[in-house]
This record gives C-alpha cells, sequence and structure tokens, in this order.
C-alpha cells in the first residue's frame, strides 16, 4: 500500500458516509497514516467532520446528490458509518472499480436491513437464530406474534438505536408497537421483523476484523468477547472481555467467520451474539466499527477504529487486548443548541479514567453526547469506575 500526501494530487482519500463519534475515530485513526479523508453528513458539524480535511452536508439517501459528491472529490475509499445510504450507488461505484467500497457495497446492502442479514445467518448459512418471521400489515404481525409466541420484539428492518423496536407481553401489545415501529424505520410504510425471544444469559459484540496478512493471504480475526447492557435498543455500558465458557468462545468465533467471510471485503465487523451457557445465536451484524467497541480505546493496543483504518489501508492488524475495561455513555440529560461539560478534572484525576466528549452540535436528553472508560484489573471494578465517572459529569446549557 502506497499512502500520499494530504492534500497533494497523489493523497490517498477516504470519503466517509455519515460523521458521528464513531466516524470521528476512525478519522483520527486514518489521519495518523497520512490519508486525506472527506466526511458526510446530513447535517453540519457533525462530529467526524470537525476533524476531518473536507466536509459535506448532503441527503445521503439521494442517490443523484451521493453520485455527483463522489464524482467531484474521486475517494479511492468509500467508507459507510450509517445505514441510511443510497446503496445503489455504491454498487455503481464498485462496479465502475472507480473506489473501493468498505467492505464491499453487498455487504453494505445485505447488512442494512434486518431481513438481508437474518436471510443469510439463517436460511443461507443455516446459523442459529430466534424464531422470526417478516410482516407487511397490522394483521399479518397479529398472527406472526401469536406463531412466535409471547413475549416477543418488533423491530423495523431499517432502523438504528433502538428507533421503533419494541417487546410484545401479549396481544394487546401489538397495534401500538407496529405503529412506533412504523415511526421509527427509515422509510414510510416500513416492513418489521418479528422475534421470538431467546432466554440468554448475556449478549456480545465479537468485533471481528477482515484483513490482508503481510503475505497477502486474507485473515480474520477477532477480539477477545464485548457484553454489553442496553435499553431500549441502545448501549448504555460495554466491557471487554466477558467471560464465557470455551465451547461458546469457540462457537462464537464460528459463528462471527462464517457471517464475515461470506460478506466479504476488509474492515471491523460488529457481530451481536446471544450466549447462553454453551449455546450462541446470532443477532445482527454491522459492517463498520460497533458503537458497544468504544471500551476498545481503553482495552486494546489498537482500538476498533484503529484495526478498521489499517484494514482498509491493507496494514497489519493485531487484536490484543491490553487490560480488562469497561465504558459508560455520557447522556446529554438537557434538550439545548449548545452545552457545556464540567466536571472532568476530578474524574481524570484518576489515571485509569478516560473520557471522550464527541462534540455534537446538538443535546437531546437521551443523546449520547460522550462516554467515560476506565481499566482495571478485572471487568467489574472497570464498570464501576466507567459509571461512577460518567455520572459525575454534568451536562448544561450553553
Amino acid at each position: 500500500m502506497k499512502i500520499g500526501t494530504p492534500k497533494s494530487p497523489g493523497a490517498t482519500r477516504v470519503m466517509l458516509l455519515g460523521s458521528g463519534e464513531l466516524g470521528k475515530e476512525v478519522v483520527i485513526s486514518l489521519q495518523r497514516y497520512g490519508v486525506e479523508v472527506i466526511a458526510v453528513d446530513r447535517y453540519a458539524n457533525a462530529p467526524a467532520q470537525q476533524v476531518a480535511h473536507r466536509a459535506h452536508v448532503i441527503d445521503m439517501t439521494d442517490g443523484e446528490q451521493l453520485i455527483d459528491l463522489i464524482s467531484r472529490e474521486k475517494p479511492h475509499f468509500i467508507v459507510p458509518e450509517i445505514e441510511a445510504i443510497a446503496t445503489s450507488v455504491l454498487a455503481e461505484v464498485e462496479a465502475s472499480g472507480s473506489a473501493v467500497v468498505i467492505p464491499n457495497a453487498r455487504a453494505v446492502q445485505l447488512t442494512m436491513n434486518r431481513e438481508g442479514i437474518r436471510r443469510l445467518a439463517a436460511e443461507t448459512l443455516a446459523l442459529p437464530t430466534s424464531d422470526y418471521r417478516f410482516v407487511d400489515t397490522l394483521d399479518d404481525l397479529r398472527a406472526a406474534s401469536s406463531a412466535v409466541g409471547f413475549p416477543c420484539f418488533v423491530k423495523p428492518i431499517m432502523s438504528s438505536s433502538g428507533k421503533g423496536q419494541s417487546m410484545l407481553k401479549g396481544p394487546s401489545d401489538v397495534e401500538a408497537a407496529w405503529s412506533y415501529a412504523q415511526e421509527g424505520g427509515r422509510v414510510q410504510g416500513t416492513r418489521v421483523i418479528v422475534e421470538g425471544r431467546i432466554d440468554f444469559d448475556f449478549e456480545i459484540t465479537l468485533i471481528t476484523v477482515r484483513s490482508i496478512d503481510a503475505e497477502g493471504q486474507v485473515q480474520i480475526a477477532y477480539c477477545e468477547p464485548v457484553g454489553h447492557l442496553q435499553r431500549q435498543g441502545d448501549y448504555v455500558e460495554s466491557w471487554q472481555p466477558q467471560p464465557m465458557t470455551e465451547v461458546a468462545w469457540a462457537e462464537a468465533r464460528r459463528i462471527a467467520h462464517a457471517v464475515v467471510e461470506n460478506l466479504g471485503g476488509a474492515g471491523v465487523f460488529g457481530v451481536e451474539l446471544f450466549v447462553k451457557g454453551d449455546q450462541v445465536w446470532f443477532s445482527e451484524v454491522s459492517p463498520r466499527p460497533h458503537d458497544t467497541g468504544m471500551v476498545t480505546m481503553i482495552t486494546q493496543r489498537q482500538s476498533e477504529f484503529e484495526l478498521h483504518a489499517r484494514a482498509i489501508l491493507g496494514l497489519p492488524v493485531a487484536t490484543d487486548l491490553a487490560s480488562p475495561g469497561a465504558s459508560a455513555v455520557i447522556y446529554g440529560g438537557v434538550d439545548a443548541p449548545a452545552v457545556s461539560f464540567s466536571g472532568l478534572e476530578q474524574v481524570l484525576a484518576d489515571p485509569d479514567v478516560e473520557v471522550r466528549l464527541f462534540g455534537k452540535p446538538e443535546s437531546f436528553s437521551r443523546r449520547r453526547m460522550g462516554v467515560a472508560l476506565a481499566k482495571a484489573s478485572d471487568t467489574e471494578t472497570a464498570r464501576h469506575l466507567a459509571r461512577d465517572a460518567a455520572s459525575r459529569i454534568h451536562v448544561s446549557a450553553d
């Protein structure tokens, strides 16, 4: 891999589609290797745009706007950070050979909706998953939820951060769940998935990296399992490593390998799994760094963002764990166009604690504005430190 000088004719250009907090860390990692980065989002001053060489604001679901921008910027790599993208454009660009889509256009298309990836995992790869049905109408939802059994879960096939997701305890919950799924989906009249409940002990994200080694061979490597706590489909805490049996750990790697090898390409994949004893079930996969993987910024020698950057550029990767650790989300707590943070000097007096503030230009009560990170000799101590640190960061409207 030859990397040029930023903002010169020979620059190696990466276009990031979606410029949130995960993208911000990817930009920083890419720039350490002298890459020129163009950050794109639907609103101005998104976190990754604040650290990129150039920024653009467009509707990324509008194919004409997207292809026009790609034609003007001429990136060598296109790196989607979100699902709400006109993926047909990515397929056209990839087919033309004008840019490399990370990990590839097919993977982005399959994983942007729950139907594509669930059918791949369960029906093509024969991997264990929860019982499920896809439905298009309220009446179909009533029938499907009864067939799957209560309690069950309803999710739009295209949504993120828990939007539109609900648990149905009985038939009386069906109508409200349908309305909420329609509101939370990224498209009107959205299809939904009904999933049966799995009696699991815990959830993990298995951060899996597909890259090229020094001999030019494809390799798939795994980070230590990341445990996480979610509320309303959105992560609030994560920790690494999550203890699990050797049998379950081997099965988790088998499932992740099957999915990632089928999707192909290069980069980080966040494979979400349910675990009970020695049993493991596939849940979802993101073909990019995962929000629960922010903990790797304090636990690993190379964070998931560094791993993603290296894999994109064809550089060697290492998934070694440096220390057990944990992360805890810092919420806005207020609805305001701008906020200030206080308490950092007390929190950061502990050398085992770090804080990352994302720089989002607007705060909402439940918007993720930052994350507290902590390392310790064990994950329980690290979780306590991270939660305590997050609770002591005070957010106030400017």
